[in-house]
């Protein structure tokens, strides 16, 4: 290899928000399925603090798009539900390549405690059969009861469903007040010949890069979260790629590798609106923290399962984007009896001046997001800063 390219903080910066459909203003005509494609995948969240994640991410790229809009593509089957960092949509098109996962986490769950379900094998294949022969069945169909009365426990034909579906055996074929339904996956995934293992790595790591602009073996291998550190390192060792020197926020650097067209990707950058966004929690973008902090100086943690006491800010905090800086953060929380979007926390990042001008710019986004969630107004419950 020869020497690495050099890339600075900002071109850093404005290639990774170009990369995640953010540098554009988010308005004028899109293509939905094309959106989630570039993106790689979408995830999926039964949270509706001010509206769920999969809307709100996609809200952010084009606010032409509409609340429940994705899940048209899952029932045109342009999409399938399947399990990357978490439960996300992901294009059909990634499907011949997925076959490792579905063996991957069919195995995982096969072995966990946590997915043991104590039914029998002719219990479980009783549920399996009676999808075959009713068609789609969401848990609500079933009538085991939860053993133990935890927060997170499931009854067992639940365990069950789900193993099925991690294996790939069963798939999401719609949802309904989002709802899984699960049939037989021959009859929700369209023919295809899953590609040959190694074949699946290497699309999936070069997939992995080209959604990344550049990245270290291990962001490489989290990207999917498809496989182990180890095969992400020996596809990274034999590929052809183009070693860089990526600028942090604060002035230092690491080492990073880019595909062949990385130079192009530079040359064609430009700066990226400055129309002030409320990403999501679970935004593509900020999902992995130590590559946030990294390239934006933004320490961002999620802090909904932290107990009350021990948190920063708040449950269900929201990244205020500017540009190419993230200038702060937001507590949401829709009120749907009143019809208002409540503000009930707020932080300026840290040196950040918030003047008329930048207000201005998030009370109009404030205005746009609480239409989005079908909300009429917008109350503060917090002092501005």
């Amino acid at each position: 290899m020869g020497a690495a390219l050099k890339i600075s903080n900002r071109q850093a910066r404005h290639l990774w928000l170009a990369t995640n459909l953010l540098a554009d203003t988010p308005t004028g005509a899109f293509d939905l399925q094309d959106m989630i494609w570039r993106l790689g995948f979408v995830q999926i969240d039964t949270i509706r603090n001010v509206t769920r994640a999969h809307n709100h991410i996609l809200w952010s790229r084009n606010q032409n798009i509409r609340e429940g809009a994705i899940w048209k593509q899952l029932s045109g089957r342009a999409l399938f539900e399947h399990f990357t960092h978490d439960a996300s949509l992901i294009d059909m098109r990634v499907l011949p390549f997925w076959r490792r996962q579905f063996d991957r986490l069919g195995a995982h769950v096969g072995r966990s405690e946590w997915y043991q379900s104590g039914l029998a094998k002719a219990q479980i294949a009783e549920i399996r059969d009676r999808i075959a022969r009713e068609g789609a069945l969401s848990t609500h169909a079933f009538d085991t009861k939860v053993e133990k009365r935890e927060m997170w426990a499931r009854p067992p034909h639940k365990k069950a469903l789900d193993q099925m579906w991690y294996g790939g055996e069963l798939a999401t074929c719609h949802r309904k007040n989002f709802v899984k339904f699960y049939d037989l996956g021959e009859r929700v995934f369209p023919s295809h010949d899953p590609a040959p293992d190694h074949e699946a790595v290497d699309w999936l790591c070069r997939g992995a890069l080209d959604r990344l602009s550049f990245g270290t073996t291990g962001e490489i291998g989290r990207f999917w979260d498809a496989m182990s550190a180890r095969e992400a390192k020996a596809w990274c060792d034999t590929a052809a790629l183009v070693p860089v020197e990526v600028e942090t926020a604060d002035g230092g650097s690491y080492a990073a590798l880019a595909p062949a067209d990385i130079e192009a990707r530079l040359d064609t950058l430009s700066a990226p609106t400055s129309r002030l966004r409320i990403l999501n929690p679970f935004d593509p973008a900020i999902r992995d923290r130590a590559r946030l902090e990294k390239l934006f100086g933004f320490d961002y943690r999620n802090e909904m399962f932290v107990p009350k006491a021990k948190r920063r800010w708040g449950y269900y905090v929201y990244p205020l984007l500017e540009g190419d800086r993230f200038v702060g953060r937001i507590e949401l929380k829709a009120d749907r009896k009143s019809g208002e979007l409540s503000v009930i926390g707020f932080w300026p990042e840290p040196g950040t001046r918030w003047g008329t001008a930048r207000h201005s710019k998030l009370d109009a986004e404030l205005a746009r997001f609480a239409r989005f969630a079908g909300l009429s107004a917008t109350k503060w419950q917090v002092m501005r800063a």
